[in-house]
């Protein structure tokens, strides 16, 4: 009432701590307080951090406001703590300013399809999430065909396990030509959706700047089912980039029918603009088996107008004759414009729903069609022939 309290912050999990340093940060107006640790770092839920022009005559005291930040005689530095604070949002909110706020647009590459370390058998990395299940029939499409595969177990039960598991990726992603994410359902689709586990781990520090290397590197990533729904998830696809995420990016939705589906579909190649299409014709149909339950790409008829001039919608679904199908059930999904499969720009990242490395000699025996969809062998291609 008397413009006493010129701002306040409600405590969350990070206690005063996170509370006087993030109230800091707007206006770099420094303080210095002295509080214990644990009263330091406690969630007292329900208090309210105020700062005032004046000693208020409720509340507990606890210092004031200064051009530096020190607590318990510790100076800190305001610019560490902001760093700090912001660095672990930037893999998913990409800073584009610099320091004069001047916007930066970045400038597609042009295509290119030669790998820069030359000829050479690929390894390929596979890692096993928490609910993957899709691991070994991706291992042995890839060893089908000449590649050397690495796998790792994400472990998660313990803090020290998944600090261990991320540093352990970030190696195994350092040292691959192909990085592939599995069909499954990780962590059970949890947090909130399907992939959301995986995307959690894309976006750790070190797994994503190996990930940027992979990419600058012109290796391969493909990602099937819940590996598609991570790459969407994460901006890998359709933009080549973690984190780039729009309020019109394409999203992965729960089926129409509600619920999972498992069966075989046809889909059409219609694309060949990425090493994982080479060896295809535009138009060639295949017969593969889908099991989701959350494979609807969602997408805006502008986005999907770009994806389609730029080859990047790799698969689409499709009637017995060949035509790309809205229509159930050869669309069980409901995916808008019917697309399955979807490339990034320059082609070397491919996502798609349909188990393209379900495939054995004598299996589907009486299921009809071209049912080796070896992407599998393409992507040997590629590092072979160049």
């Amino acid at each position: 009432l008397n413009k006493e309290i010129v701002s306040a912050y409600a405590i969350g999990f990070g206690g005063v701590a996170e509370a006087i340093a993030k109230m800091s940060f707007g206006n770099r107006i420094g303080y210095e307080l002295e509080l214990s640790e644990q009263d330091l770092f406690s969630y007292s839920y329900g208090s309210i951090l105020v700062e005032s022009t004046e000693k208020l005559d409720f509340g507990e005291y606890l210092g004031q406001t200064s051009d530096k930040c020190i607590i318990n005689d510790n100076a800190l530095s305001m610019d560490d703590l902001y760093r700090a604070n912001t660095l672990k949002y930037t893999s998913v909110y990409k800073d584009r300013t610099d320091t004069q706020g001047t916007l930066h647009i970045r400038k597609p590459e042009p295509m290119k399809f030669k790998y820069d370390n030359g000829p050479k058998i690929p390894t390929v990395y596979i890692p096993d999430f928490p609910g993957t299940n899709s691991n070994y029939d991706t291992v042995k499409a890839f060893e089908r065909v000449g590649a050397k595969v690495t796998t790792s177990v994400f472990e998660n039960l313990t803090g020290s396990q998944v600090l261990s598991s991320i540093d352990n990726m970030a190696k195994m992603i350092r040292e691959c030509d192909i990085f592939v994410l599995s069909g499954g359902l990780s962590a059970g689709d949890e947090p909130d959706g399907s992939a959301k586990y995986i995307c959690n781990v894309l976006t750790a520090t070190k797994v994503s700047d190996e990930i940027n290397g992979l990419i600058k590197r012109k290796g391969l990533i493909l990602g099937i089912c819940n590996g598609f729904q991570a790459l969407i998830k994460t901006g890998l696809l359709p933009y080549s980039e973690l984190g780039h995420i729009t309020i019109d990016s394409p999203i992965i939705f729960r089926n129409d029918i509600n619920r999972h589906c498992s069966q075989m579909v046809t889909t059409r190649v219609s694309s060949t603009n990425s090493p994982w299409l080479k060896s295809f014709k535009l138009g060639e149909t295949f017969v593969i088996p889908v099991s989701h339950g959350e494979g609807k790409l969602v997408v805006s008829g502008e986005i999907a107008k770009d994806l389609f001039e730029n080859g990047q919608v790799a698969f689409q679904y499709a009637d017995d004759a060949g035509n790309p199908t809205m229509a159930s059930p050869m669309n069980p999904n409901g995916s808008c414009f019917a697309i399955e499969g979807m490339v990034s720009k320059d082609g070397l990242i491919l996502g798609k729903m349909g188990h393209s490395e379900r495939y054995e000699d004598n299996l589907y025996k009486n299921i009809y069609g071209n049912r080796r969809q070896d992407i599998f062998k393409n992507a040997m291609g590629y590092f072979q022939n160049n």
